[in-house]
């Protein structure tokens, strides 16, 4: 499971102005992220507006990142939905395309209890063959999967590898590696405990900061990977700021706006996100200064 260790950037989903998703753009952020030393790259999750796009549009995505990145790093493809069957289904089609892994996120909105969820990942599991990691975001889903039942669906299942923790009690991540062992992949899903989770032992994580600064990200690991940790911490703190604005209002807005603001990206929303105020720009923008020329 090596080369699924590292800085797995969730990629934005750009649009056109007719909000149409911005296929071209698309390649270009991959070339651009492969060119800077992004260890992975996930697509169509929460960075992505998963909600947002049809499964027709996921499956384009999945299609252009598997070509653009031509084996050279991961391509994780969050194929999660409330819909045990649709994700199901997705997965597969993610799996026939050749994804490298899926990223599935707990179910939404029904807020099952442990033994569901438990059943639910089982039955996708079931299905597929390539690896699955669990997404945990409590604030989207309204559910938090707990450590025993990692436990219990890593020993059940095979290709359930590891977690990405949007949790943002950082205690939980520590169960998480003392209930699966340190060979389950414990992903950062919340930027500032990147670095946090690599000193106790975690795999990576999943930075949407890592969409502005790639290069970075990666180092990151990197330095911790070498034993650097006197530099690691220090980057940690460097990122801090942008890290901390890049969620003043729901993700991905301040990211999509700064992304606009430096001319990767048309920054359009589908509804019902909608555009960042001039306030929060503003903050967005003294930020930024800090690490680009704007």
């Amino acid at each position: 499971m090596e080369k699924l260790k590292g800085s797995i950037v969730p990629l934005v989903t750009p649009y056109n102005e007719d909000l149409s998703v911005d296929f071209n753009t698309f390649r270009k952020l991959i070339r651009w992220q492969m060119e800077k030393g992004s260890h992975g790259i996930s697509v169509a999750g929460s960075t992505g507006e998963m909600t947002l796009l049809s499964n027709e549009e996921k499956e384009k995505l999945f299609e252009i990142a598997v070509q653009e990145v031509s084996g050279k790093i991961p391509v994780v493809a969050s194929t999660g939905s409330s819909n045990l069957n649709e994700t199901i289904n997705l997965s597969k089609r993610a799996e026939k395309i050749g994804c490298d892994a899926l990223l599935i996120a707990v179910p939404y909105y029904s807020r099952p209890n442990q033994e569901g969820i438990f059943e639910y990942f089982r039955k996708v599991a079931e299905n597929v063959s390539i690896p699955i990691i669990i997404y945990n975001i409590p604030a989207r889903t309204g559910t938090n999967i707990e450590p025993k039942t990692l436990k219990r669906l890593k020993e059940k299942c095979k290709n359930i590898v590891g977690v990405k923790e949007a949790n943002p009690n950082f205690e939980q991540m520590s169960k998480d590696i003392l209930e699966c062992g340190e060979d389950f992949l414990v992903y950062s899903g919340i930027e500032t405990l990147c670095y946090p989770l690599l000193a106790i032992g975690g795999s990576g994580y999943f930075s949407a900061t890592a969409n502005l600064l790639p290069k970075e990200l990666a180092n990151l690991y990197e330095l911790v990977k070498e034993g650097k940790w006197k530099e690691a911490k220090n980057l940690h703190y460097k990122l801090l700021p942008i890290n901390e604005v890049l969620f003043i209002d729901t993700n991905p807005i301040p990211l999509k706006t700064a992304m606009g603001l430096l001319g990767m990206i048309k920054p359009f929303f589908r509804p019902p996100l909608t555009p960042l105020s001039e306030d929060k720009k503003a903050k967005l923008i003294e930020v930024l200064k800090q690490y680009f020329n704007i």
